[in-house]
């Protein structure tokens, strides 16, 4: 694909993984997502409880986005409980959260909602144009790409839905971004994308194909 060239199935819409994305910016600096004045939107049963998984929820949010796309609504609960019950997310005894686990969720993806979808594994970053045609990518990144011209601390513990290429660029939309400009549509270098980026992540693809 020549560099210029935009990638995108269809318009994405973008989904947090808290309610308020306005906020967003406070919650990563220490305030108390239990205060969200959305948070029952999230179908959490209380606002306790969306503070606790709201930190975990980047790959609901992708999954949230990717089916927005194919017009299905379902809040940040009902996906996250739909796939905890699959294994998709694990809690341990000692309250720690393990998920988006990969496997269940292109699982659920195929048997709940017909889309097919697979994990892509050793993947390098100038590849993923390339794979933008076949469809929207849900890349495991570190979650410092919010700040893609600094140093990179790491990579992967967080994901992002990658679903375009423009002029070098790719078009991603961030469950945490901090503000606006790098929530919904965020342009990330490819060279810089490529030093936060694990290397792995699932592909969702297009309904043609």
């Amino acid at each position: 694909m020549p560099a210029g060239q935009c990638a995108a199935a269809a318009v994405i819409p973008y989904r947090a993984q808290w309610e308020s994305p306005a906020l967003i910016g406070g919650f990563l600096a220490g305030g108390d997502a239990a205060e969200d004045p959305l948070w029952a939107n999230s179908g959490a049963a209380t606002a306790r409880e969306y503070a606790r998984w709201a930190d975990h929820l980047c790959g609901v949010a992708c999954l949230r986005m990717a089916l927005a796309a194919r017009g299905v609504e379902a809040s940040a609960f009902e996906v996250m409980r739909a796939l905890r019950a699959r294994g998709g997310y694990v809690e341990a005894e000692d309250g720690a959260i393990r998920g988006l686990v990969y496997a269940p969720a292109v699982t659920w993806l195929s048997e709940v909602h017909g889309l097919a979808s697979r994990i892509v594994l050793d993947l390098e970053a100038a590849a993923i144009p390339a794979l933008l045609d076949e469809g929207v990518f849900i890349a495991s990144v570190h979650p410092a790409i919010r700040t893609p011209e600094a140093p990179a601390p790491g990579k992967g513990g967080h994901l992002v839905l990658v679903h375009g290429v423009s002029d070098g660029a790719l078009l991603l939309h961030n469950p945490s971004g901090g503000c606006a400009e790098t929530q919904a549509d965020a342009r990330v270098p490819l060279a810089d994308f490529a030093r936060f980026f694990a290397g792995r992540g699932i592909l969702v693809e297009h309904p043609s194909t």
